[in-house]
């Protein structure tokens, strides 16, 4: 039996086949190759289409169901093969992002203060750390297989490119989609905040510096600085301990991380929340605001995920909604893409 019969006779298990649409040309039509094509159905049950899932996973198959107007689409992938996680390269980027981390402190932020170097490192990797273990544990929530992070050590002024999971299954509802897409922000949003909270604590007020190159603070250090900064008003600067440097940083990946654009973070939210085509038009606008803010690379990046990709498939079943609970959370997440939302470091007299 091939492929395009073992799909159809599975399907037809579990769903009424109304028709079978070939994108393909006429001289490939023959082939019956699912990768371009779909089966529409009549109806649609959550249950029936997990279990789709469970018996085309035995063929090496993954479906996925989208709404119509009038009916429902399923369309097959052919299932990767997992490569194996070897955790010991991820211990010894952890190692390395330490090192770098502390030596970015040492040189650029703690002007040779080694104590306060390790301070940053520790604050900073907090951050970094505590946004992927919390899309890590969403993953294995949802049953989605997942590598731990790879932290990525570099030569830059905070001495990490970041640190990232690889997700190695698909992903099966909007609901889980979601928690991958919120979780990591949120996380490392909440001790960013914490980090803040303890830097600007060791920080002092200083009259306004018209500095050659500026950090523009988002809402988010303002608002912590009222409060914990002694004679802090908002058209002042703050002579900062390093702590809130990696604070800044934690903010900023925030705010990078919660664009609703391609595979982002926010692009997660996005497709969970919309269509495809709605969530392309929703990361057109996400990277004309890195444009604006002056993100210039990171938009460059967003360019060429968004250009080079097919579109963000969603999930497994991209028909049953998020919950309503979900959609508030959703709305929590702009509040806070809003309290960390920042310029990128600029010229002075630029504004």
């Amino acid at each position: 039996m091939d492929d395009f019969n073992i799909i159809e006779q599975s399907i037809s298990h579990h769903f009424p086949i109304i028709g079978f649409h070939n994108n393909e040309d006429s001289k490939e039509s023959s082939k019956r190759s699912s990768k371009e094509s779909y089966f529409i159905v009549g109806d649609y049950n959550p249950e029936s289409f997990q279990a789709l899932v469970h018996e085309l996973d035995l063929h090496g198959f993954i479906p996925f169901i989208n709404p119509t107007d009038d009916h429902y689409t399923i369309s097959i992938a052919k299932k990767q093969e997992k490569g194996k996680s070897r955790i010991h390269f991820n211990i010894i980027l952890l190692l390395a992002t330490i090192c770098s981390t502390i030596f970015a402190g040492y040189f650029y932020l703690a002007q040779g203060n080694m104590w306060e170097a390790l301070e940053f490192s520790a604050a900073l990797m907090g951050i970094i750390g505590t946004h992927e273990l919390a899309h890590y544990y969403a993953a294995r929530k949802h049953a989605v297989h997942a590598t731990l992070p790879y932290f990525i050590p570099a030569p830059t002024i905070i001495g990490t490119f970041g640190a990232l999971i690889n997700i190695k299954s698909p992903i099966p509802t909007r609901n889980a989609l979601f928690d991958l897409g919120y979780s990591g922000p949120l996380a490392g949003f909440i001790v960013a905040v914490l980090v803040l909270f303890i830097g600007l604590s060791f920080s002092t007020a200083i009259p306004y510096q018209n500095l050659a190159i500026m950090f523009p603070d988002p809402l988010i250090i303002k608002i912590i600085s009222l409060m914990v900064v002694p004679n802090y008003t908002m058209n002042m600067d703050i002579l900062a301990h390093p702590i809130v440097f990696a604070g800044w940083v934690g903010a900023l990946v925030t705010m990078l991380n919660l664009m609703p654009v391609a595979f982002l973070d926010g692009g997660h939210i996005s497709r969970s929340l919309f269509n495809q085509n709605v969530h392309k038009i929703v990361s057109i606008i996400g990277i004309i605001i890195t444009i604006i803010l002056g993100w210039y690379f990171m938009a460059f990046l967003m360019v060429f995920i968004f250009l080079m990709g097919k579109g963000h498939p969603g999930a497994l079943d991209n028909v049953a909604p998020v919950t309503k609970n979900r959609k508030i959370v959703a709305a929590l997440m702009l509040v806070i893409f809003l309290l960390c939302l920042t310029f990128s470091p600029y010229y002075g007299n630029l504004f």
